[in-house]
């Protein structure tokens, strides 16, 4: 979630030099030519059946897909206070839905973080704007239908929660690397019809060696290196509680606006960082063991038979 949070932040000059459906298609395209060995079914994975296959497509669809469509679009049309404030109900949807879907039982620790993540992003929401991007009134930060920019970004926050939860479900039948795979190959699919239409208008000769760079990296970040770490990590964390860590994403795009993009800090965003963070120790903090059993008396038979007299 902090990797995804800084190539979200660092994606910005990517957007603004390539469409966004042209940079989808580019991200899935590259990231597949850089793991087609990850597609090969391992000898001791059992073959995949209708329903693990529809979960994989729901995954790409949900997590990949819409995801990056819903939040892109929705951030240009409302303002960045507004979709922070929705943005901190991720870790809730995705206690929520695992506890529909899934059945998990939330304690009372994972919902104390839960509560504890969302305040401090609605802290960082509420915080006033500093730094670059929000000065000029023209660069169109309150949007021009808010209603719908609010729609899109709720839509995303559901959109993460059901690809914490759906990947829960996968680890279970399928390995990190061919979930990855798998996902990134159905992203490709989903996004070339647009992809390719937006490529031939496109002047492909006006993009530097530098952007192109650039370009690798956010497809490797976005496709591979997160997506597995995320679905090794839910091999063993239940999603309840892997969705607690949601709230390091805009936690660790704001950092990065801060310390690459030049942003400053105000004193209730570092307030909500240590919220946020409050939540992720209350989430990740070893459990009590059980007492031992060499702590209840034992008795003799000779003291029993006196105890019962």
């Amino acid at each position: 979630m902090s990797l995804v949070g800084c190539y979200v932040a660092l994606s910005k000059p990517l957007v603004a030099a390539f469409p966004v459906f042209l940079l989808a298609w580019l991200r899935f395209g590259i990231a597949a030519l850089a793991m087609p060995h990850w597609l090969r079914r391992p000898a001791t994975e059992p073959p995949m059946t209708r329903r693990t296959r529809w979960l994989v497509f729901l995954e790409s669809f949900l997590g990949n897909f819409l995801f990056s469509i819903c939040m892109l679009f929705g951030v240009s049309l409302t303002s960045a206070v507004s979709a922070g404030v929705i943005m901190a109900a991720i870790p809730a949807a995705v206690a929520l839905i695992s506890w529909i879907f899934l059945r998990e039982r939330i304690s009372g620790r994972v919902l104390a973080a839960i509560v504890c993540a969302a305040l401090g992003i609605g802290l960082l929401a509420f915080a006033p704007a500093h730094g670059a991007g929000h000065s000029s009134p023209s660069s169109g930060a309150g949007g021009s239908m808010p209603w719908l920019g609010n729609t899109l970004v709720f839509c995303a926050v559901l959109c993460e929660a059901s690809y914490a939860v759906i990947g829960k479900s996968l680890t279970d039948k399928l390995g990190p690397r061919r979930i990855s795979s798998l996902i990134n190959l159905w992203g490709f699919v989903l996004s070339t019809p647009l992809g390719l239409w937006f490529a031939l208008s496109f002047d492909f000769g006006a993009v530097s060696p530098s952007f192109w760079g650039f370009l690798v990296l956010y497809a490797l970040a976005a496709s591979i290196w997160t997506v597995w770490l995320w679905m090794t990590g839910l091999r063993s964390v239940p999603a309840s509680q892997a969705g607690v860590f949601t709230v390091m994403l805009p936690v660790s795009a704001a950092v990065v606006g801060v310390l690459v993009l030049g942003e400053k800090l105000a004193a209730l965003q570092v307030l909500a960082f240590a919220s946020a963070l409050v939540g992720v120790l209350l989430a990740t903090w070893p459990g009590r063991r059980a007492a031992a059993p060499t702590s209840v008396p034992v008795l003799l038979p000779s003291e029993k038979n006196n105890n019962s007299q």
